[in-house]
């Protein structure tokens, strides 16, 4: 696999779009990362680590609204394997002028786009989530 990043959010969109409760992608530290990223700006319901294989494989809950609407509306990849996105800490792009989150790689680890730019600190923009 090239992109495991990208492979990680179309598990989601799909399983999304099929309106699944949950959806079970392999784990890595990276993916663990956006999961609780995820899971702290109230994108989904939770997520758990199982250790079922020796790489382990993370099980995310998916969350929709009361009248069944799926809360992730969007996700969309910014930087590529064959083309790589960098960003200094106040230029990190807003998503839908702050109705969405930016996911940055920083040396601080994975942040959102209003943490990168409260820390000071650029990097890698990886994605958006809306």
């Amino acid at each position: 696999m090239t992109d495991p990043i990208a492979d990680f959010l179309t598990r989601i969109r799909n399983a999304v779009r099929a309106h699944h409760k949950q959806v079970e992608i392999p784990a890595s530290n990276m993916k663990v990362s956006l999961a609780e990223i995820l899971y702290q700006q109230n994108f989904i319901n939770g997520f758990s680590l199982l250790q079922d294989t020796p790489q382990g494989t993370i099980r995310i809950y998916l969350r929709y609204s009361k009248d069944g609407k799926p809360v992730i509306e969007g996700l969309q990849r910014i930087s590529t394997p064959g083309l790589r996105k960098y960003s200094p800490a106040q230029e990190v792009p807003r998503t839908l002028n702050g109705l969405g989150v930016t996911i940055v790689s920083t040396p601080k680890g994975l942040l959102t786009d209003a943490q990168a730019r409260q820390q000071n600190v650029g990097g890698e923009v990886l994605c958006r989530i809306w």
